[in-house]
């Protein structure tokens, strides 16, 4: 292990090979440059067919703070008063930030359970004895199984511990307190890129707080704590350069900013000319008035949508419940319902999103059984309807409604387009409002190959369909051209 200096480190170069599985991951390009390390450069960058026609990935949160796993369930993000989120944090992967606040729920759970001089980094060994009994290729298996196609996980968050054996040494910790005792990243990648799915890296780029000690308790000491410094910016330098070269993530999911003296430029012109079909979020940028602009392939709404079709791409994450690291204390009141998770898988990819869709994993890395309920019934309904999810692009138009109600979203695929609706009909005769089709068209309802009868009257279609009807939260109808 090495102690980072003044310069960044150099690459680990053919290391990362072995991590390059047939069907999975990006292809190192080996031809000469094409993006130089200046922002005007890398912004001709383009958003590769795979991440636009991918849809849906998981998202997993766990680290130390799986150990804990406790967090105040007061509310979903952008629903409790920022007056009182930070010291009642539902974010079980804020437990050293909460843990650090005066008087909060967190530090009083904290001192009754394991005692006032119970450090953070005493977890360690408990989560290493922990990942002992993770089976990365079961978790992986799970995820190829609900329709995930890649997966995007937290190598560092913001207190600082990595999940891979890093050669870059954190100065403000021993040797024993910098990292995971087995390589997650790298067992984890290898078992995703098997089953044909991408890998996508997070790294808190802007919050480490083995550096900074100062709690955060308003919003505004979110951005004013970004580590601005020369050696952390060399350090976060350091760390990508090795993701990178060690890993090659198809994705570069940044948290919280970039401390302004890091050499980014150079490390993302030199990730594109090698990996020209890896993609970028927007979480790199510095949010704050005059900061300059950075890149992004994509934007990332947190625990929020888009309202209408986008013509940018963006990426809804969000937990299964308020939290996105695992909270013991989260049940079923606190976590999103099968039919809603649908819905909203749904009306994302309506208006050109993908949903992130986050899993908590206990220390052991096994999902909770409540987690496991709604991935499956999101899967099962994929398995029948993934045809108008997958591979589409937003029709011209993302929402409608039935004559008695009913919720309707549109994608397409070529020339077809997908009529979903949210919710079981009433009756066998369904009428969507404002939708005009062809009087050869073909239409049929996912999950039977007999095609319905239907009527064009006026501007609105009339369509019959099976009885009796199965149950499910959503029905996907297709609408081909004669």
């Amino acid at each position: 292990m090495t102690v980072v200096s003044k310069r960044w480190l150099p690459g680990l170069g053919l290391a990362a090979l072995a991590l390059a599985l047939p069907g999975g991951g990006i292809t190192g390009q080996t031809s000469r440059s094409r993006f130089e390390p200046t922002w005007e450069s890398i912004r001709t960058h383009r958003l590769p067919d795979w991440f636009d026609e991918a849809k849906f990935g998981i998202f997993i949160h766990w680290g130390l703070y799986s150990v804990p796993a406790w967090a105040t369930p007061v509310g979903e993000l952008g629903k409790v008063d920022w007056k009182v989120w930070f010291r009642n944090n539902p974010y079980a992967e804020w437990y050293l930030n909460s843990l650090r606040i005066a008087g909060s729920p967190t530090q009083k759970h904290h001192e009754e359970t394991y005692g006032k001089d119970f450090d953070y980094l005493d977890f360690i060994p408990r989560f290493n004895d922990a990942i002992a009994r993770w089976d990365p290729e079961a978790m992986a298996e799970l995820f190829r199984s609900v329709g995930a196609r890649y997966v995007v996980l937290t190598t560092k968050h913001h207190d600082g511990f990595t999940l891979w054996p890093s050669r870059i040494l954190n100065p403000h910790r021993r040797p024993d307190q910098q990292h995971a005792a087995r390589d997650i990243v790298g067992e984890l990648t290898r078992a995703v890129r098997a089953r044909g799915m991408r890998m996508g890296l997070y790294y808190s780029g802007g919050l480490d707080w083995s550096f900074n000690a100062q709690p955060i308790e308003t919003l505004e000491q979110v951005w004013s704590t970004i580590l601005h410094t020369p050696e952390y910016a060399r350090y976060a330098d350091a760390h990508w350069r090795e993701l990178i070269d060690r890993y090659q993530p198809d994705i570069l999911w940044n948290d919280i900013g970039y401390p302004e003296q890091g050499r980014l430029a150079e490390i993302l012109a030199d990730y594109y000319n090698r990996f020209p079909e890896g993609v970028i979020n927007d979480r790199f940028e510095i949010r704050k008035p005059g900061a300059p602009r950075r890149h992004h392939d994509f934007v990332t709404p947190e625990y929020k949508k888009m309202e209408d079709i986008t013509d940018f791409k963006w990426e809804t994450c969000r937990g299964l419940g308020f939290s996105f690291g695992y909270n013991q204390l989260e049940g079923p009141e606190h976590t999103i319902a099968e039919d809603a998770l649908i819905h909203l898988l749904v009306d994302i990819v309506s208006k050109n999103g993908n949903l992130l869709l986050n899993v908590g994993p206990k220390a052991d890395g096994s999902i909770p059984e409540i987690q496991l309920a709604r991935l499956r019934a999101l899967g099962d309904w994929l398995r029948v309807n993934g045809e108008a999810i997958f591979g589409t692009r937003p029709w011209r138009r993302a929402e409608g409604v039935t004559a008695d109600g009913l919720p309707v979203r549109f994608t397409r695929k070529g020339e077809v387009v997908y009529a979903i609706l949210f919710g079981k009909p009433r009756q066998a005769q369904v009428r969507i409002l404002s939708l005009a089709v062809p009087a050869n068209a073909r239409i049929s309802l996912l999950g039977q190959e007999k095609a319905l009868e239907f009527e064009q009257e006026g501007e609105d279609l009339t369509l019959v369909l099976p009885e009796p009807l199965w149950q499910a939260h959503a029905y996907a109808i297709r609408i081909a051209p004669g």
